[in-house]
């Protein structure tokens, strides 16, 4: 049976007879957890057995850039062994239906939201931002041009642009840089009328402040989806709690029943 516990149901804005205009999904770690991909850091405040100051950060990079290229080789091989779960393919399946507008914001750096929307016709007014990189993107230092990339990187290999060695790094948001996409985002979160975030720990900013961010604009209805309540819980009008596999498709069918 499905552990979920609803607080409340949809407030006075966007309720069941409503459809929203204007969907804003924010995904974390946990939604693709259940796919076998390791959540961001465990409890001995390790990832994958590394210190993330020392595989995650621009000074990391800078001492040594041979261990930071190890570990994300070995997080890019890693998608070669999971698949998107039922969660990633409803939401694909929302994108394929939703007349509206549908951003989804992750923070996750795998491929997994765009390899459930494999063969399915996307609706125009569907957009997927990777806030924080991709794995399988490389980008030149000297440049900044990015490159799909399914390879391991080392400091021997070649830039494509530039046609040099070392100049390569994995197009993933370190620790003290800027996420992308962000003044996007702020515009998104201004607009949208219904907020939901699905496997986030709330304890990484800038996104665990994009729920507040939403609530001072006084238009969304704000769901958090997640296996247990995150740091952030309180800030949100509805929280279900369970395994995202099983909580994402009962939420994605109300939306598609209002």
């Amino acid at each position: 049976m499905m552990n979920a516990l609803i607080n409340c149901r949809f407030n006075v804005n966007v309720h069941e007879n409503m459809k929203p205009s204007s969907i804003a999904i924010l995904t974390g770690a946990g939604i693709s957890a259940e796919s076998g991909l390791p959540t961001f850091r465990a409890s001995d405040g390790l990832w994958c057995d590394h210190r993330i100051e020392d595989v995650a950060t621009p000074e990391a990079f800078g001492r040594n850039p041979k261990l930071v290229h190890q570990f994300y080789n070995m997080r890019r091989a890693q998608l070669k062994d999971v698949q998107p779960n039922a969660a990633h393919l409803v939401l694909a399946d929302l994108a394929a239906q939703w007349d509206g507008k549908l951003f989804i914001i992750t923070q996750n750096v795998d491929d997994l939201h765009e390899r459930a929307e494999v063969g399915k016709n996307l609706k125009p007014g569907y957009t997927l931002l990777h806030m924080h990189g991709e794995l399988r993107k490389a980008r030149c230092t000297a440049s900044d041009e990015i490159f799909a990339w399914e390879d391991d990187m080392t400091l021997e290999t070649l830039c494509p642009c530039c046609k040099t060695a070392g100049r390569l790094r994995p197009h993933i948001v370190w620790f003290n840089e800027m996420p992308l996409h962000m003044e996007l985002i702020d515009h998104i979160l201004s607009e949208c009328d219904l907020f939901m975030s699905i496997g986030t720990s709330g304890n990484v900013y800038p996104a665990a402040q994009f729920v507040r961010q939403v609530r001072m604009h006084g238009k969304a209805h704000t769901v958090e989806l997640n296996m247990e309540p995150s740091l952030g819980h309180s800030a949100f009008h509805e929280k279900i709690y369970g395994p995202a596999t099983q909580v994402v498709p009962e939420y994605v069918k109300r939306i598609l029943k209002a």
